[in-house]
């Protein structure tokens, strides 16, 4: 009975409660802010290094980037019940890495860049499990953190 509250049951392997859609956002905006500072610290190189950034930030310990530890939030492989790794967050997070491309082209990038953001974005709210595009592709789910007390 506890293994099926706490989202492992024989019915439903894998499925958990999403996190929170305000501190997914607030976690992200951490990031990006962290982003938008390596471009400017870092002059020559602070694209690239931004860019790296996103794609490898919730490969780190515990699943998680500097937003989601300071916000609370973990990324997870549901089906193995483990943190994501740098694999699954480069595949997770190309569709911000593309956005972050096309932000670089005046004016058509910016209306694709948003529109890229806009779409994860209401995929987040929409999905029962808050999964976007990038997790769908990725196969992974951000959580709370705690809720499977995965090792750091």
């Amino acid at each position: 009975m506890a293994e099926e509250i706490a989202g492992v049951g024989p019915s439903n392997v894998g499925v958990y409660p999403k996190a929170h859609v305000l501190n997914r956002f607030i976690a992200k905006l951490i990031d990006l802010l962290i982003v938008a500072a390596a471009d400017k610290v870092v002059s020559p190189v602070g694209f690239l290094v931004g860019l790296a950034y996103v794609l490898v930030a919730d490969g780190f310990a515990g699943g998680r980037s500097v937003g989601k530890r300071l916000i609370g939030l973990e990324t997870i492989v549901p089906h193995t019940r483990e943190a994501a790794g740098f694999k699954e967050s480069i595949i997770r997070n190309l569709p911000f890495a593309a956005a972050l491309l096309l932000f670089q082209i005046p004016y058509v990038g910016w209306v694709g860049s948003l529109a890229i953001v806009s779409f994860e974005a209401l995929l987040v709210i929409g999905n029962d499990q808050g999964r976007r595009l990038g997790d769908e592709v990725a196969r992974t789910q951000v959580l709370d953190a705690g809720r499977l007390n995965l090792p750091e």
